[in-house]
């Protein structure tokens, strides 16, 4: 695996050969609540669908099925809240490679325990206190394991490019889309497809009021780092971007947008009442974040991915019924 080369759509192409068959060709649900509300076509990806729960698979199958015969008798380790570790305990357990996963300890119950009944082993830290990646990059020198981080990582973003590639592929040309940002794998491998396949289309990264790294990063030409976010967004309480998806993203990103906890709410309950969908905060950035240009969409075909569904029922009755 080589980690020099800048990712191209070429990249794309190639992971969504490897995950043929393994990722599901997630559904695109349309609603004509919203769109009556946005006076807009919207096309909503519903990456909540996905194997493990997120879009996080794609790049987790695409990045461990790349690993030699070494590597995989060595294991994978890496660190994440949650969608990620279950996408890598899932993808190591189809491809048989041991998998040490980094969690925090306030990681959400139901991501905890799904990414141990995929086999994962835990290892768990204070996201307040400690840093994730050290912990990692320790572990992989000291176990001779591979680390594929949750986002920097090349095979990463071209594994989650095929998201935005099967959407445009399905409904064709977009005027903007809407996508999540954490720590920009998502968004750096959806611009990559949106550039190929829809070169005019407006492209937005979404991500918590609380935590706006991406969008400082993005107006002023430079990784910023920021403390841990304060958001239920748990899947985007990244503390800055990737020195693989910034570049990306500075390049072929329009804006980044953000949305606050209450939007988030709003989102959520939005889609489980127009389009019967269980979605996490962090999987309705991309909805939230749109609403704040309604304006600005007016007769526009609008592309939405919803990023993922791992929300404990009794948290998402909590939310809603807030």
């Amino acid at each position: 695996m080589s980690e020099t080369k800048p990712v191209t759509y070429a990249d794309v192409n190639a992971a969504a050969t490897r995950i043929r068959g393994h990722a599901h060709r997630t559904p695109v649900m349309t609603s004509s609540r919203l769109d009556a509300e946005f006076g807009a076509s919207l096309f909503f990806k519903c990456e909540n669908l996905q194997r493990a729960g997120a879009f996080k698979f794609r790049g987790a199958f695409n990045a461990l099925s790349r690993f030699d015969e070494q590597q995989r008798g060595a294991g994978v380790v890496a660190f994440s809240s949650g969608n990620h570790a279950q996408a890598i305990a899932l993808s190591a357990r189809l491809l048989g490679i041991p998998a040490t996963i980094v969690m925090p300890a306030d990681a959400p119950t139901v991501k905890v325990a799904a990414t141990r009944e995929y086999g994962g082993s835990i290892v768990i830290y204070d996201r307040y206190t400690q840093d994730r990646e050290q912990i990692g990059r320790d572990l992989a020198q000291q176990r001779g394991m591979t680390l594929i981080p949750s986002y920097d990582h090349p095979d990463v973003i071209a594994g989650q490019g095929t998201a935005a590639k099967e959407l445009f592929e399905e409904v064709g040309d977009l005027d903007a889309l809407f996508v999540c940002l954490g720590g920009g794998g998502l968004l750096a491998g959806s611009a990559l497809a949106a550039r190929a396949l829809s070169p005019a289309c407006k492209l937005f990264g979404c991500e918590p009021q609380a935590g706006n790294d991406g969008q400082r990063s993005l107006r002023s030409g430079e990784i910023v780092h920021i403390d841990t976010p304060d958001t239920i967004a748990d899947g985007a309480q990244t503390q800055h971007l990737g020195h693989y998806t910034f570049p990306i993203i500075r390049r072929d990103v329009d804006d980044v947008l953000t949305a606050t906890d209450a939007q988030l709410i709003e989102a959520m309950r939005d889609c489980a009442a127009y389009m019967k969908l269980i979605v996490e905060p962090t999987g309705c950035l991309g909805l939230a974040a749109a609403r704040t240009m309604k304006a600005q969409l007016q007769g526009q075909r609008v592309g939405v991915i919803i990023s993922g569904g791992n929300v404990a029922m009794d948290r998402f009755c909590e939310l809603l019924s807030a």
